[in-house]
């Protein structure tokens, strides 16, 4: 920087520490008349606060006087423009906000007069800000400006303290709040005001604290500083909505910064909300409780969708013991009519030997608990081996394999298949029961579709199918009969089996195998 630079620098701070220095002396002058006036009113609970008020007047106070010193490095005056609209903000963010702190705190107790001298503290910090934001321009001046990517970072003013601390604040159910910022009267501001609508309130110095803490608590919304030493809000706030825990926090970015592009910045990177320092108590208050009912109904909504999705996996869990998967995915495509030619397939019928009789000499219970065992180890056995339940026709079980997935094997799938039942019924119920099963199988075209609008089935039809049942009504117990043409389908044919010669109803003398 130039001789010309460095005495334009100081002509635009000493224009400036003028202009604030009446502010700060009404500040002065007045905060130390409000303290001695709560003492003798015996407002002990604000006296603290009141100091702190005078406390960062008198910082700020010194600040400005530096402006007027011209002794070179280490004033005030080697600062860009950017930090020292940031450093003499922050005492005025302590000075409004504790003050407005004293103002709701004793709402409808304080006396008119030092309310009266409380608010023109206020309206002397509220004519420095606007001091600021109109004097301390340097970008036309040849000094140091931020760069384009550190542009973001002019200092602004919070919206003008605007509505009444004494209005009536709507109330809200206390929220779990985070208050990241590493300068601690503004902490402290911040956990004061939300305290006292009953939030509560944990805070931390920095970014890495803050995630220490998140380790270990769960936190509806942050609010969370922009400019911090170790790691800045913005990179704060992507880091959480990338990590799964805390995507679903709702994050309010708290900054002094005033230019448009820090919002824009902060609402892509997902933050719920932004507000500006120094913060606005009702501002504050409103924009929390509309975020927290946001993060709410959010947390209402996934909680919904997770039902619903619990519901939907139980209905397609329900829908896929009634339909096989392909029609399931070919009625949600939106087919209206589900009906298919099968040029070759198996079907399967087993029947329990002599079960009607068992019927009336069996309790109910008894009964049912005996099909429920017993066609539910066939449903495994279907599973395993790729066959289609069909259905079950009091104590009959009707299966198909090559329906309604083709399959070029589907002649030995069945007969492995109803090898499996016979073994089921053999191993598991016949030592309790004296009951043995009759399979019979036959192989041919059929036709399969979805029939019905309520208790709709998927079926099949076709001579094959009235044949295999045939087959079945005519085996021996504990045997499984076949047709020629499912002899014919199998790829190895079986080591026991032996040909006979049936009577079948509706078809006449017919050349059977009988499989053990």
């Amino acid at each position: 920087m130039d001789d010309a630079d460095n005495i334009n620098r100081q002509a635009l701070f000493t224009t400036v520490a003028q202009r604030l220095s009446g502010p700060v002396e009404t500040i002065l002058g007045f905060q130390a008349l409000i303290i001695a006036s709560l003492e003798r009113a015996g407002l002990i609970r604000c006296i603290d606060d009141a100091k702190t008020v005078l406390e960062a007047a008198t910082n700020l106070d010194r600040m400005i006087k530096s402006l007027l010193s011209s002794q070179g490095e280490g004033t005030l005056g080697e600062q860009d423009d950017a930090t020292l609209r940031h450093d003499l903000r922050t005492p005025v963010n302590a000075i409004m906000g504790y003050s407005e702190l004293i103002l709701e705190e004793t709402a409808g107790t304080l006396k008119p007069t030092i309310e009266s001298d409380i608010r023109t503290v206020l309206d002397a910090c509220g004519r420095m800000l606007d001091q600021l934001d109109g004097l301390i321009d340097f970008s036309n001046n040849s000094v140091d400006t931020l760069t384009a990517e550190k542009a973001d970072t002019e200092i602004a003013r919070a919206l003008a303290h605007s509505l009444s601390l004494n209005s009536t604040t709507q109330e809200t159910t206390a929220g779990r709040i985070l208050v990241i910022d590493d300068i601690e009267t503004n902490r402290e501001l911040l956990r004061r005001n939300l305290s006292n609508r009953g939030h509560e309130v944990a805070v931390a110095a920095s970014a890495r604290e803050a995630l220490d803490l998140l380790e270990h608590a769960e936190f509806e919304l942050a609010l969370v500083d922009i400019l911090m030493p170790d790691m800045n809000g913005i990179d704060l706030l992507g880091h959480l909505k990338r990590n799964p825990r805390w995507r679903h926090m709702a994050i309010v970015m708290v900054t002094g910064l005033k230019d448009v592009n820090v919002a824009v910045k902060c609402i892509k990177a997902g933050a719920d909300d932004y507000l500006q320092k120094p913060v606005e108590s009702v501002l504050l208050i409103a924009r929390v409780d509309s975020c927290l009912g946001q993060v709410r109904w959010r947390k209402r909504e996934r909680q919904i969708l997770a039902q619903v999705e619990l519901e939907k996996s139980r209905a397609d869990s329900l829908l896929l013991s009634m339909l096989p998967e392909v029609v399931i995915q070919r009625l949600a495509a939106g087919e209206k009519v589900i009906a298919d030619r099968f040029d070759a397939a198996t079907i399967i019928f087993a029947d329990i030997v002599d079960f009607t009789p068992m019927v009336g000499r069996t309790p109910p219970s008894k009964l049912i608990s005996l099909l429920h065992d017993l066609f539910s180890a066939f449903d495994v056995l279907a599973d395993q081996h790729g066959i289609e339940k069909i259905k079950t026709i009091g104590d009959a079980y009707m299966a198909v394999a090559g329906v309604p997935n083709v399959q070029t094997d589907h002649a030995d799938r069945a007969l492995a298949f109803a090898r499996g039942l016979v073994k089921v019924m053999v191993e598991g119920f016949e030592t309790t029961i004296p009951l043995k099963l009759r399979v019979g199988l036959n192989s041919g075209p059929v036709i399969g579709g979805l029939i019905g609008q309520k208790r709709f089935v998927y079926d099949i039809w076709g001579d094959a199918v009235n044949l295999a049942s045939r087959l079945e009504s005519s085996s021996v117990p504990g045997h499984i009969q076949i047709s020629r043409s499912t002899r014919d389908a199998l790829s190895v044919q079986p080591l026991h089996i032996r040909s006979r010669t049936c009577q079948i109803k509706g078809i006449g003398r017919l050349e059977t195998y009988l499989v053990d």
